[in-house]
This record gives C-alpha cells, sequence and structure tokens, in this order.
C-alpha cells in the first residue's frame, strides 16, 4: 500500500502517478475538442489535477422534454404541443438496423472499451499530432450522451447552452467523470436506448422516434437498413446531411454509414451495396405543433386548457414550477370538451359571422351539474395571422385565461340574477309595477353592501318601445325584458342582494376587478364573460346548486402517474324552488318573447336575450336542464363600435338584437349538441302572476277572454294565488317619473 505523508498528502511516487493519470486523460479530452494535441500534457496538467476529485459523484439526469397530447371526453386527439418534439420508447421498440447504424457510426468499439476508448484516444491524438491540428476526435457515445443530458438540461435558456457546450479542458473533464459514473450505473443497453431518445436528428425532432414519425412517418421500431443508415448519418451535422433539403447529401452521408455497417461485420457487403443502390424514399410529416393543430375550431379551448396549467397552483405552488412542468411536457391531458358539443358549437359560431366581419361571435357550452366546459366557439380561427382575420384572443374568458382586457357588458341577461335574489328575499313572481316607458330614479333610494346609499343624482332610464308602459308582474317583464320593471325589482329586493347572487353565481368581470355595486347592476352594466354567463344559467337548470367551471378531467405524467387536477367546486346559491320558478319563468322568454328565434320545440328549454346600449353587444344565455350555452356578439377589435344598419354574415341588420343574431346562433349550437341526447324536462311548478285589471272599454272581458290576444302581464293556465295588491307600499314617486335613456341593457 502506498504511504503518505506526514500531514496527510500524497506521497511523491503517488503524486507522479496522478499527474500521469491525469495527463493522459487530458489528453482524451484534448482529442475530443478540436485543439491540437501538441503542448496540451502540461496545461491538462497545470489546470485538473486538484479540480477533478471535486466533481460531484452524482450525475443528475433531467427528464427529457416530450409531447404533450391533449384529448377530448371521449379519448380522440385534440391537440399535440410540445416545446421539443420527442416521445421517448424502449430500446425494444427501436429498430436493431437503427442501434446497429448508430454505434456503428459514432463508436464502433462502445461495446468493447468503457467511458473512455484509450484506443481511440491514442489513434485520434496520433493523427492530430500528425496533421498539426484537429482530424479525428475521440469522444465515445457515453460522452455524446452526457454532453446531451447537459444540453437538455440547459433548455432554451441561451446562456445555459453556451456553458453546456464550451469548448474548455474543465467541461470535458467534468464529462468524462460522469461518463464513467453512467457507465457503472447504466450498462451499456440502457446508455444506448438514452442516447437515440435524446439525441437531436434536425426538423425539430428530438428522439428517434419523433424522427422516424418526420422523416418516414413510421414508428422507430419499423426503420428499414436504408432509413436507419440516413438516420444515423444526421447526428453529426442534421443541417448539413437534411435530406428535406439536400437529398444527395443524405444519401452521400446514408451510404457511409452503410459502408461502416459493412467494415464492422453488423451486414454484409453484398447487403450494403444493395441498400446504397436504393433511393432514399422519404414520407414527411408536417409537424403539428400547438393549439393551432387543435379540431373543430378548438384552439381557443386548447389554449384555454394550457392557461389552466400555467395558472391553477394544483399543478405547482409557483408559476416557475407550472412553467416547467408545462415546458418538460409529456403529459396526457383528458379534457373536459366534448365532441359533438364542439362541433355544434364551432358550426354556430361560423354559420351566421364571418371571420371577415366587423364583429365576431362567441359560443361557449357548459353541463349543469357537473361544471363541464363542453365547448369553446369563435367566428374567428385560432392563429397568428391577422391577414386570414386569426386571432388568439379568447373572447369567452377572463383577460387572466387569455380573453379580452375587460370582458363585456351583459346587457338584460342580468336581470334573471335580480329576479332570483327577489324571490330569495321573498318577493312573489306577482310583483306588479306600473311603470312609464320612461322614467327617472334617484340613486339614493339604493343601498350599497355597507348599506351606504347611492349617489344623490337622478337617473334616467328607458323600455325600449313606447308600447312598453303599464303594468308588468315578473314573468311578464322577463319575457319583454322591461328595463323599468327590474330597476324597481332591486330597489325592493336589495342593490346588495342583487350583487350578491350574481357572485354566487360565479359571475365576474372578466378583468378580474370587484364588481361595482350600482343600479344600472341589473341591466348588465358590468363586464363579464360568456363562461361566466354559461357557467351561472346553469345553475338554474341544475335547480339553483352553481358548479365552477372546469376544462381537465385528467392528467398522466409520462411515467404514467396521475396527477391532481382542479375540481369543480359545488354551492348552492338559491333554493330549488327559487331556480324552479327562474326555469318556468324564462321557457316564456323562448316561448312568445324576446327569444322565440331561439326556441328549441322538442324540449323544454329557456333563456334571455341581452342588448346593451348603442347596441355594442348582444346576447342570448339560455339552457335545458342539461346544457347551457352562452352567445356573444359584437366588436373584438379596439373601441366597440355601435351594430347599426351593419352587414353581419352576409345578411344585413338595421338593429342587432339579443333575439335577432346571438337566438338564432344559440339554437344551431343547442340543436347539434343535443341531437339524439336525451330530453330532461324543468321541474313543474306554478308561477304566480298579477291580476291584469279589466279593459274598461271591453266590459266583462277578461285577460283571458278567448279569442282577445293576451298581453303581457296576463295569466296563464296553471297561473295560481294572484295577489290583489302584492307587496303593498311599493308605489313610485312623482319625482321619478321623466325621460331619458338607461345605463345597461335593453333587450
Amino acid at each position: 500500500m502506498a504511504k503518505k505523508r506526514s500531514g496527510g498528502g500524497l506521497t511523491g511516487t503517488q503524486q507522479a502517478a496522478k499527474f500521469l493519470g491525469v495527463s493522459v486523460l487530458a489528453g482524451a479530452v484534448l482529442a475530443g475538442i478540436a485543439l491540437p494535441a501538441a503542448g496540451a500534457l502540461g496545461l491538462a496538467a497545470k489546470g485538473t489535477v486538484e479540480g477533478f476529485d471535486e466533481i460531484p459523484s452524482n450525475l443528475k439526469t433531467p427528464p427529457l422534454s416530450q409531447r404533450t397530447t391533449i384529448l377530448d371526453s371521449e379519448g380522440g386527439l385534440l391537440a399535440t404541443v410540445y416545446s421539443r418534439d420527442r416521445k421517448v420508447v424502449p430500446l425494444d421498440k427501436i429498430s436493431p438496423y437503427m442501434q446497429k447504424a448508430i454505434v456503428a457510426i459514432e463508436d464502433g468499439r462502445f461495446y468493447e472499451h468503457g467511458a473512455i476508448d484509450l484506443k481511440g484516444v491514442l489513434r485520434a491524438i496520433n493523427r492530430n499530432a500528425q496533421s498539426g491540428g484537429v482530424s479525428q476526435g475521440a469522444s465515445t457515445l457515453t460522452q455524446q450522451y452526457v454532453k446531451n443530458v447537459f444540453v437538455e438540461e440547459a433548455g432554451d435558456d441561451p446562456e445555459k447552452v453556451a456553458q453546456a457546450t464550451q469548448q474548455t479542458i474543465g467541461r470535458k473533464v467534468r464529462e468524462l467523470k460522469f461518463a464513467i459514473q453512467v457507465e457503472e450505473e447504466l450498462g451499456k443497453k440502457k446508455i444506448l436506448e438514452n442516447y437515440l431518445n435524446i439525441t437531436f436528428f434536425g426538423q425539430q425532432a428530438y428522439g428517434i422516434e419523433a424522427a422516424s414519425q418526420r422523416y418516414f412517418s413510421k414508428h422507430a421500431a419499423d426503420l428499414t437498413l436504408g432509413e436507419a443508415a440516413m438516420m444515423a448519418g444526421l447526428v453529426q451535422s442534421p443541417s448539413r446531411y437534411d435530406p428535406i433539403n439536400d437529398l444527395q447529401e443524405a444519401t452521400k452521408r446514408r451510404n457511409v454509414v452503410l459502408q461502416r455497417m459493412a467494415d464492422v461485420k453488423d451486414i454484409s457487403q453484398a447487403e450494403a451495396d444493395k441498400a446504397k443502390a436504393a433511393p432514399l424514399k422519404l414520407k414527411v410529416k408536417t409537424p403539428r405543433n400547438g393549439c393551432i393543430t387543435a379540431v373543430d375550431g378548438a384552439g381557443f379551448f386548447c389554449d384555454y386548457v394550457r392557461k389552466t396549467i400555467l395558472m391553477d397552483p394544483v399543478f405547482g405552488k409557483t408559476a416557475e414550477e407550472r412553467q416547467k412542468l408545462w415546458n418538460l411536457g409529456g403529459l396526457t391531458i383528458k379534457t373536459t370538451l366534448d365532441p359533438r358539443a364542439q362541433a355544434a358549437a364551432n358550426e354556430a359560431a361560423i354559420a351566421k359571422v364571418n371571420k371577415d366581419d366587423p364583429v365576431a361571435t362567441s359560443v361557449v357550452q357548459v353541463q349543469p351539474g357537473t361544471g363541464k366546459i363542453l365547448s369553446m366557439g369563435q367566428s374567428r380561427p385560432y392563429g397568428l395571422d391577422q391577414k386570414k382575420h386569426e386571432t388568439t384572443l379568447n373572447l369567452a374568458v377572463s383577460n387572466r385565461m387569455g380573453g379580452s382586457t375587460y370582458g363585456f357588458q351583459v346587457g338584460s341577461t342580468f336581470k334573471p340574477f335580480t329576479a332570483a335574489a327577489a324571490l330569495e328575499k321573498g318577493i312573489s313572481p306577482a310583483q306588479s309595477y306600473d311603470t312609464p316607458w320612461k322614467m327617472k330614479v334617484n340613486e339614493s333610494g339604493f343601498r350599497d353592501c355597507k348599506g351606504a346609499p347611492g349617489a344623490n343624482r337622478e337617473w334616467e332610464l328607458q323600455n325600449e318601445l313606447e308600447s312598453e308602459a303599464g303594468s308588468w308582474d315578473m314573468t311578464g317583464a322577463l319575457g319583454k325584458s322591461i328595463n323599468t320593471y327590474f330597476v324597481l325589482l332591486e330597489q325592493q329586493a336589495g342593490l346588495c342582494e342583487t350583487a350578491q347572487m350574481a357572485q354566487k353565481l360565479g359571475y365576474a368581470r372578466g378583468d378580474g376587478k370587484p364588481l361595482e355595486v350600482t343600479p344600472a347592476l341589473t341591466l348588465g352594466s358590468q363586464v363579464s364573460t360568456p363562461l361566466a354567463m354559461a357557467s351561472a344559467y346553469a345553475a338554474f337548470a341544475n335547480r339553483g346548486l352553481h358548479c365552477t367551471p372546469v376544462a381537465i378531467e385528467s392528467v398522466k405524467a409520462a411515467n404514467g402517474d396521475k396527477l391532481n387536477v382542479p375540481d369543480t367546486t359545488c354551492t348552492r346559491a338559491m333554493s330549488e324552488r327559487t331556480a324552479d320558478l327562474i326555469n318556468q319563468m324564462l321557457k316564456g322568454v323562448v316561448e312568445d318573447g324576446t327569444g322565440t328565434k331561439a326556441g328549441l320545440s322538442d324540449r323544454d328549454n329557456a333563456g334571455k336575450t341581452g342588448t346593451t346600449n348603442d347596441r355594442k353587444d348582444a346576447w342570448f344565455v339560455g339552457y335545458t336542464p342539461n346544457l347551457s350555452t352562452a352567445v356573444w356578439v359584437g366588436d373584438d377589435v379596439g373601441e366597440q363600435k355601435p351594430m347599426y344598419r351593419i352587414t353581419i354574415g352576409g345578411e344585413y341588420y338595421s338593429k342587432v338584437c339579443g333575439g335577432c343574431l346571438p337566438g338564432p346562433i344559440w339554437k344551431i349550437a343547442m340543436t347539434g349538441a343535443l341531437d339524439a341526447s336525451e330530453t330532461p324536462g324543468f321541474a313543474p311548478i306554478s308561477v304566480p302572476r298579477a291580476e291584469k285589471p279589466k279593459d274598461k272599454e271591453d266590459g266583462d272581458e277578461g285577460p283571458n277572454k278567448p279569442n282577445k290576444p293576451r298581453k303581457p302581464g296576463d295569466n296563464k293556465p296553471g297561473d295560481t294565488k294572484p295577489p290583489t295588491n302584492p307587496f303593498p307600499g311599493i308605489t313610485i314617486p312623482p319625482d321619478m317619473l321623466g325621460g331619458g335613456n338607461g345605463r345597461g341593457g335593453n333587450r
């Protein structure tokens, strides 16, 4: 045993031995990088003897970045997304020809030497010395693998990539240290498998499986001798030997590999000659990466899924962790998207609004009771080419999730929230108000959630038509979308209670700011999103139980582990009775109210139209017991413009309204999504109606006399308990009457 000097240092003999060993190692280093060998031993001895023992003993191999596959709810492929196109496969799924070809051309003695091929090092040193430069390298396949690991770990960070590839002795010595460890821990077959999965083969393809699909549209297991030789030849210079750009150069390189395989006895010379004579037959498959490849216009939904993973803490506590998860990929994401519903939503979105129209439409569907987002469609296609009228702006969602800056005013589609708040407070659907066409309201008569009165100012509002003056109950006011009625109902139900009901239903501003609790809230003055509206109305269909929207059903990591996903949270927003009453009243909207063009004839359905001031936004939000759909139409570029005297989808509109454009779009989406599905009905309930005063000119004729046209507020068959003086004490002060325009929505 060698002796140590006093003080623990190495003896002179030991130092000399170590010096000699490192010098030989330095020779191997220099043979593996682009430096001449002459004079290098002294440099290596000076710079690496002390540092070698300080290299970490454990090589940390990062997981390989792979494709993420996004599936619909039935397991169909929705899109493939990746930062690096790669699919890791085991060695037994790689053609034996490919295994032999890569070894033959990159490291012919791979199975004979360890981490370092000393014979190859000496040969390279000798030839480099004779040439006065570098004519041959000596990096083994194991060393190349270690280098690729460092490059993979660097990702797309230019500074880290430079550090991983810099031509320095320190880096090469570090690689050699790790190569020795890898040989000991992994063995030859695993090293070869890892090498073939990590290596870049050009044309955005990382790993042999992705490369096989790219150049030959086949699995790596099915590569022929000639194809494998071509692929192995790419590794030295993927750009120079790229067969797509230079077939002749790629063929020459393939033949070099074939001859090398024959020289090392992997194949016979006859096999090599036959393969050389055959032309390269590519079957190129264009890479399809990102949400732009999603089917049936589902790019916006795909991007929403991406945003969910990047934003939801369930996928990582920090933004950096979530970004790393997404970039690493290899995920299999099963989503809530229903292929039938998506096809229907996409068809509806483009049926009546063209992609190059001055306005756009958004269609989004949610399943009541589960919160599952079933579809997202838009009239403008998903993409980055503005000349083709493409966009990545998701009009259905909040700004945080890739939507518009603020969202859109919802107009009269908010009124059912006011009605629900009133019913929860005990106000009867028979509550009536006798109002003029136009009126003034002093905002000081409203109280916010702190109990403070509103501003001491008058608010002028009006109904859509002059004929809409008179006495209205809740059913009639919802059917004809009477603004004056709902402002008074909001005042009686409570402004704060109305806002709280909306929030229980998931109603939120698109910019993430708190709702402004002002009297105009009941007319839809606050901005929100189609997804929030579809989700809110789904609670009516679900008999008052609101479930937060979700887009992901399950996620599997590359190793098969299941990851946690966001769950829907269901909370009761209102009683079942309140929801049942709303459902019956909103049925009247599609039966004989403002939404008749949207009504479905084969099943129970309900909904509400909405049009904002100056007709900048038009809505229809409606539902059946098993599907809720929101449709928005408006200007999606720059400052919103009024929709008067406008041509949309080739059809001229003197003025756009919720029932005349969004309504028919809604009907197309619902019809397609519900085709051949079950037809459950709403829970039956009698809706109290107000008594209609007798018409003096008609004598004893009541409002329900046969052959007399029924007016808004008239009783319907089955109506019960009409109060003769519902909620006494509710009057309209004289100073509340007058003219002017309302803030928010009409119908």
